[in-house]
């Protein structure tokens, strides 16, 4: 693989195409890292600690809390250390594997969000049916299955990436490695790889994409057709919100950046977007989830009261 380019290293020149420091975007992207990293975290240890979040929709979230923290590990802190840094250089091996772990996590995500969307039409939709179909096995193939499908889909791109020739240029107009900005310094024929790129992962965000918006047509059809209690529809309703929220701010960007056709200004605002969808919004997810979704903040409440019960004795 590292025989079939003379490019040994990448130098990231981050957001905004500087050598030297920049402290105060440190301080800004550290601060949202930091927010990332204690909300998905408080909510991945109250899922695994609090019984009464032992169902499926608590397990897809838990899922969604792991993901949020391992998806702006494989970008931010490298960005944070640039950012202090003059030295700006990824490795050639490096850089690869930064690009297989972003689409590998990132692939999982979108298509957590459309099995999450399928348990909340179950909920909803199919009350008495979903001990049944939503039964822990059934639960865990799913998960198990998008992580496999999403290591493939990484794997494919981080292969067929690997296989070109890098002769030079090596600065990559990012602040991670991503195959549309590496395909840009590639020597030789690349039109495979954006075939790939617009195809296959065009069709990996599209196809989930559709689905979640199929599962909440049928969800909000349901809601306004059956129920006739506002105090439950209200409820669904603010359940169905919060998730809601975290498909937009994943997706939207996602497939604007990941299907729009790759020109000589998108590799700017590809930076621009990718902020967003890399890091901040998996820092807004836990904000999200804890302030509209009353049972994970009354375990927290709970927690909280327990340990601050425990410092006093």
């Amino acid at each position: 693989m590292l025989n079939q380019t003379s490019v040994t290293e990448f130098v990231l020149l981050g957001v905004r195409d500087l050598q030297e420091p920049q402290p105060f975007l440190f301080a800004i992207f550290f601060t949202i890292y930091f927010v990332n990293i204690t909300g998905n975290g408080a909510i991945l240890m109250i899922v695994i600690l609090d019984p009464r979040l032992h169902s499926p929709m608590y397990f897809f979230l838990g899922n969604l809390a792991c993901l949020d923290i391992s998806y702006s590990s494989v970008t931010v802190p490298k960005m944070l250390e640039n950012l202090i840094s003059t030295s700006k250089a990824i490795s050639f091996l490096g850089c690869i594997t930064q690009l297989h772990f972003f689409h590998f996590l990132g692939t999982t995500e979108s298509l957590l969000l459309a099995v999450m969307a399928f348990d909340r039409f179950v909920a909803i939709c199919k009350p008495l049916h979903y001990s049944v179909i939503m039964n822990w096995h059934i639960c865990t193939f799913m998960a198990v299955t998008i992580w496999t499908i999403a290591f493939l889909h990484a794997l494919l791109h981080s292969v067929m990436t690997s296989r070109l020739n890098f002769c030079g240029p090596n600065h990559i107009h990012h602040f991670f490695c991503d195959v549309k900005p590496l395909l840009e310094l590639a020597c030789g024929n690349t039109e495979l790889n954006l075939w790939l790129l617009n195809t296959i992962t065009g069709t990996i965000a599209s196809v989930p994409f559709f689905l979640t918006f199929l599962s909440y047509f049928y969800i909000i059809t349901y809601l306004f057709l059956k129920t006739r209690s506002c105090s439950m529809l209200h409820k669904a309703l603010s359940t169905c919100a919060s998730h809601f929220m975290v498909v937009i701010l994943f997706y939207a960007p996602v497939l604007f950046t990941y299907i729009r056709p790759t020109s000589s200004n998108s590799l700017n605002q590809d930076r621009i977007i990718a902020i967003m969808y890399s890091v901040v919004t998996p820092a807004l997810n836990p904000l999200i989830y804890t302030l509209r979704n009353k049972e994970v903040r009354s375990a927290l409440n709970r927690k909280m009261r327990r340990w601050l019960l425990l410092e006093e004795i």
